[in-house]
């Protein structure tokens, strides 16, 4: 069996290395904390659905999660409100910037959860009777995707609510068009410290590996959320995950995934494994470009293109 069959073969420290010629890209410096992040970061790491974990070294380098907990905010959502969250939310790539001041024309719909309108929203559908609850809900759900205890940065989590004037103003048209229905605040500070989340390669690995798994932690066992949920979420990854970019993403890398302006990308391969990459310097569209060129050559070397087909 080659290493294109067999992911436990893979030298993931030899293709960190490779990818160091990618020199492109600048820190996100949204909030303080991004900003001094270190640019030659570098760490990836993988889980197959059977629970074979690989990591290079840095993957265990702690940075907050940002965007790439959209994808599991919106599975929350669905697993604790099923089609009435999927009636609130559209499902439509924009191919606007993750942040655009836009709702759906008519309905007053996030066009899609992964841009944060719908993440804003997804959040606010988690249950619990008040911003606290579901926080501590979300940071619960988290936790069990990624099979371990994780925690907030409270520091992170104050400057993503005191600097998030363009999520403070989606809050607000939503609550104008009556899309959300709980205080604009208390929406956007949920979602302030759910991107607060603290998590390195590894744990976002194991959360793509439970998603492309059916909902169920390869690691842990236990069953997150249910397969249709998973099967949803991963769906709307490959159309809306990299935002802009998702076209060219699912052209050149052909495997689901989100991600994140602290430079994390989190992957999952259905049926296959999860992976992830972190490393924080950023194209025009708000993607590690180190992360997408190792997320392209994972995808080469493991044969995980959605839409590969054989050679003649």
């Amino acid at each position: 069996m080659s290493a294109a069959e067999d992911p436990r073969r893979l030298d993931l420290d030899d293709l960190r290395v490779r990818a160091f010629g990618e020199r492109g890209g600048a820190v996100d410096d949204s909030i303080p904390e991004l900003a001094e992040a270190d640019p030659d970061l570098l760490g990836i790491a993988l889980v197959t659905v059977d629970g074979a974990t690989r990591a290079s070294e840095q993957a265990d380098v702690k940075i907050s999660i940002q965007s790439a907990v959209k994808p599991f905010l919106f599975a929350l959502a669905l697993q604790d409100h099923g089609s009435d969250a999927l009636d609130r939310l559209g499902i439509e790539p924009t191919g606007e910037a993750f942040d655009a001041i836009k709702l759906e024309s008519g309905t007053g719909r996030p066009p899609n959860p992964m841009v944060n309108a719908g993440a804003l929203l997804t959040a606010a559908l988690v249950d619990g009777d008040d911003a606290e609850a579901r926080s501590r809900r979300i940071l619960a759900g988290l936790s069990a995707f990624a099979g371990r205890d994780l925690r907030v940065s409270e520091r992170i989590a104050e400057n993503e609510h005191l600097l998030g004037d363009r999520n403070h103003a989606l809050a607000h048209l939503m609550r104008a068009e009556g899309t959300l229905e709980v205080g604009a605040d208390d929406a956007v500070a949920v979602y302030a410290r759910a991107c607060a989340v603290l998590v390195d390669a590894r744990d976002l690995a194991v959360m793509g590996a439970t998603l492309a798994a059916g909902g169920r932690n390869p690691v842990t066992g236990a069953d997150v959320v249910g397969a249709a949920v998973a099967r949803d979420v991963i769906s709307v990854m490959a159309t809306c995950g990299v935002y802009d970019g998702s076209g060219r993403w699912m052209r050149r890398v052909g495997v689901p995934a989100k991600s994140s302006v602290s430079g994390a990308i989190v992957l999952a391969a259905p049926g296959v494994l999860g992976a992830a990459v972190v490393s924080p310097p950023l194209d025009a569209q708000g993607t590690s470009v180190r992360g997408h060129a190792v997320s392209a050559a994972l995808s080469e070397e493991l044969g995980l293109h959605a839409f590969g087909v054989p050679s003649h």
